[in-house]
């Protein structure tokens, strides 16, 4: 399967079911074009992934939406839900691991737990202090 070019607007819609690689890369980027060719194999090996990439110089916004300071980054994620986004060059075998470890997971009780983060974070940063008079 060949990688897909993601951009704003395709991404949404791109993302949301299954299981979806993100390669964060730059045309000038030393690293990045020797990830590329890795990449391109681990889409080979699993086609029931999406292996997509995003230009960051040309796809500005999806940069700054996922955080990327440093490129490559690979991003996961699964049923529009990130699971983990990491910089650096990363071996076949690694993505490999991490797309078994995607599959494997309950998604239900993913969401569950990003749920309750959510919850206890409003409930830290929503209290109010109660000011002697």
């Amino acid at each position: 399967m060949a990688t897909l070019e993601l951009t704003e607007s395709n991404f949404d819609d791109t993302v949301k079911e299954g299981i979806v690689l993100i390669d964060f890369w730059a045309s000038w980027c030393g690293p990045c074009r020797a990830f590329g060719p890795i990449y391109e194999e681990a889409s080979e090996r699993h086609p029931d992934a999406v292996f997509g990439k995003v230009d960051t110089e040309a796809q500005q916004g999806l940069a700054a939406a996922f955080q990327v300071t440093a490129i490559p980054t690979l991003a996961v994620m699964r049923d529009g839900v990130v699971l983990m986004a990491q910089p650096g060059v990363l071996p076949g075998p690694a993505i490999d691991e991490i797309i078994e470890k995607a599959r494997e997971l309950d998604m239900d009780e993913v969401r569950r737990e990003i749920a309750e983060q959510q919850a206890a974070g409003e409930t830290a940063g929503g209290e109010q202090k109660d000011e002697p008079n």
